[in-house]
């Protein structure tokens, strides 16, 4: 009886630090930001109206500094934080991909692309797509953030309408060597497993006839 009132109040403890939690970060939201803070850029490896460039192979360099105009919350800043975001055609009919002014629930930028201490002067990347990036159209966007790890600021790639600057990805499809090395591997081990498993039976067979 007391494991269990001590489980329960364990829980309760638990339970109100999520909620405490939670709404700190309900409190936080991004029209509160302060805006173009920080001045991104970023050019593809191939550039052109109707390039696609693909996941897992193409390069974009991303450059980000503090904004000529400066910012108000500049002493706050500690950590650049760097992502890639879907744009606009990207998010139709996506919910899992929707924006939202709430911080914790908006799904707009949930590919890390780096996190470096913050340095007014400018700082660059090259960055390769990675793998599992998924067929879209995206801009870059860096956040500001501060001891406590909130946001405070941001700056992005493309215009507040998020329809300049834009560049197009396509997934990697079909099936990778490795998955197919590991397949064909995989279907022998089973075919050998097999066969130990008829001969094994077929001698136990045997066995119990000759006694």
């Amino acid at each position: 009886m007391a494991i269990h009132k001590i489980l329960f109040a364990s829980l309760l403890i638990f339970s109100l630090i999520q909620s405490i939690h939670g709404a700190e970060k309900k409190e936080r939201l991004f029209k509160d930001l302060e805006k173009g803070s920080l001045e991104v850029t970023t050019k593809p490896s191939r550039e052109g109206p109707d390039v696609v460039l693909d996941a897992g192979k193409d390069k974009i360099s991303i450059t980000w500094k503090l904004s000529s105009t400066g910012s108000t919350k500049e002493a706050e800043f500690k950590t650049i934080k760097v992502k890639l975001c879907y744009a606009p055609p990207s998010q139709v009919d996506r919910p899992w991909r929707k924006t939202h002014d709430e911080l914790f629930k908006d799904k707009t930028c949930p590919h890390k692309i780096v996190a470096r201490p913050y340095d007014k002067t400018t700082q660059s990347i090259d960055w390769t797509l990675e793998r599992d990036i998924p067929t879209g159209t995206y801009f870059v966007r860096a956040y500001a953030v501060d001891a406590n790890d909130h946001e405070v600021a941001y700056g992005q790639s493309t215009d507040d309408a998020k329809k300049e600057k834009l560049f197009s990805v396509q997934a990697i499809s079909g099936r990778h060597a490795s998955l197919d090395i590991a397949s064909i591997c995989f279907s022998v081990f089973s075919v050998v497993a097999l066969v130990v498993f008829f001969v094994n039976e077929k001698r136990k067979a045997k066995i119990e006839q000759n006694k």
